[in-house]
């Protein structure tokens, strides 16, 4: 019942995925075409947005809801992280989705997305399994 809180700020959260056409497979196809500017005006408020929010968290000295300090570590740049970024680009412009939406997508009926959510799952255990041997 604590849970509650999370999968409400989920639900919220799939709400605006879809009023804001994100999970449209068009939408994202046209992004990868550079026939529209939506999708690039969503990231680019969202990128935004967070940078306000993550600098306000640092200034502000904010704890989390179960008042443990908030710390976001510096990570260092490498090529693995240009690696990765290509393969999860390459796997968005082909499925015409990427994890944030997967699940408001199967939400919205669009069952073939459960093949592309089950290829990220077994993408990510895939990572997990191999990590310490791959380029980081």
């Amino acid at each position: 019942m604590k849970n509650i809180r999370y999968l409400l700020i989920g639900m919220i959260f799939g709400i605006v995925l879809v009023k804001s056409e994100v999970i449209s497979w068009f939408r994202i196809q046209e992004m990868f075409r550079l026939e529209s500017f939506h999708m690039y005006g969503v990231i680019g408020s969202a990128v935004i947005t967070a940078m306000i929010g993550v600098l306000l968290l640092k200034r502000s000295g904010a704890r989390s809801w179960t008042g443990e300090e908030i710390v976001i570590p510096k990570k260092p740049f490498t090529k693995g992280n240009i690696i990765g970024g290509l393969l999860f680009g390459l796997g968005w412009a082909i499925t015409g989705a990427c994890p944030g939406p997967l699940f408001a997508q199967v939400g919205s009926g669009f069952t073939v997305v459960l093949i592309t959510l089950a290829s990220a799952i077994a993408g990510t255990w895939a990572y997990g399994a191999l990590k310490d041997r791959l380029p980081h």
